[in-house]
């Protein structure tokens, strides 16, 4: 089985009293509700910015990369989450699986304006945005980053100076 290393953020920001979270929605990840929905029904794929770890790259560096790359703002570590592990079949390559290690960083927003990213990364960015932190769980698409998510906010719990 194919092994992937990956690195991405979950990446706070304070405004008006309220946390957000910066999240991505890829290309064409537009779900159709399987059963009839009034018009124009559709949900959207949200996920947290991550990507592939780079040969003589430590994650923390791909983590803070990724986040830049796929959000167009700029965030400091303040503490590794946690990593997550699943195996996935890729849609490519024959359909091999791969298991699959991704390592989570909560971050502090420093600069930027989000979904200022390059062309290049249209690819596998079509919107970046912000989302209230209290929504996350119920509005992004994974598991694995639900779970990261619901760290961030136990975390910011236990800190609340951040």
């Amino acid at each position: 089985m194919v092994r992937e290393i990956s690195s991405g953020g979950v990446v706070l920001q304070r405004r008006d009293g309220e946390w957000w979270l910066a999240v991505i929605q890829p290309p064409q990840a537009v779900q159709r509700p399987a059963k009839p929905a009034p018009a124009g029904a559709e949900k959207r794929i949200l996920a947290l910015p991550k990507g592939l770890v780079d040969a003589g790259e430590k994650p923390a560096e791909t983590a803070l990369r990724e986040v830049y790359e796929e959000t167009g703002i700029r965030a400091q570590i303040v503490t590794k989450l946690a990593n997550i592990k699943y195996v996935y079949t890729r849609t490519w390559a024959g359909g091999e699986r791969v298991f699959k290690i991704v390592s989570f960083y909560l971050m502090a927003y420093r600069s930027g304006r989000i979904n200022q990213v390059s062309e290049a990364m249209r690819i596998e960015v079509a919107q970046a945005l912000w989302i209230k932190l209290q929504d996350a769980p119920q509005m992004l698409a994974y598991k694995g980053e639900k779970q990261m998510v619901r760290k961030a906010m136990e975390y910011l719990h236990a800190h609340p100076e951040l």
